[in-house]
């Protein structure tokens, strides 16, 4: 088994409702624990910032339907690399809501304040992902 670590960022598209957003967490924490694939996930209405760690085939599968989601839109992957451990070992899929992405965040890992993971790069958007869930509970 070869460990890995995907980071990629997508749109809301026009199928996606406020609502999504719950029951794409239920479905990723269930399907998430079975494939043993660990991550966090970034949201702010309009943008998707997500890291996911485990098996190179889980990963590939799972990359593979979030690809093929009808409320993803313009997905781009921003980093995929063999890693010695997990950084998000301790959640199936942590959450971090829009509200903790404060303009300073955004400043420190891209060119504004604004969230937008399309201007960020990899390493950027996972060093980000790390320093904002240092700030959640885990669970």
């Amino acid at each position: 088994m070869y460990l890995m670590r995907i980071v990629y960022c997508s749109q809301v598209s026009p199928e996606f409702s406020p609502e999504n957003i719950q029951e794409i967490l239920s479905k990723a924490k269930k399907n998430n624990n079975q494939k043993h694939i660990t991550g966090v996930l970034c949201f702010n209405r309009k943008y998707f910032l997500q890291c996911l760690e485990g098996d190179r085939k889980a990963l590939n599968d799972t990359y593979h339907k979030i690809l093929n989601d009808p409320r993803h839109s313009d997905i781009i992957l921003l980093s995929y690399k063999d890693i010695d451990s997990r950084s998000f070992s301790s959640w199936g899929m942590a959450y971090i809501p829009e509200q903790n992405l404060t303009d300073a965040i955004n400043l420190k890992y891209s060119g504004t304040p604004d969230f937008d993971p399309y201007t960020m790069s990899g390493d950027s958007s996972f060093n980000m992902l790390l320093e904002l869930a240092d700030s959640l509970p885990t669970i």
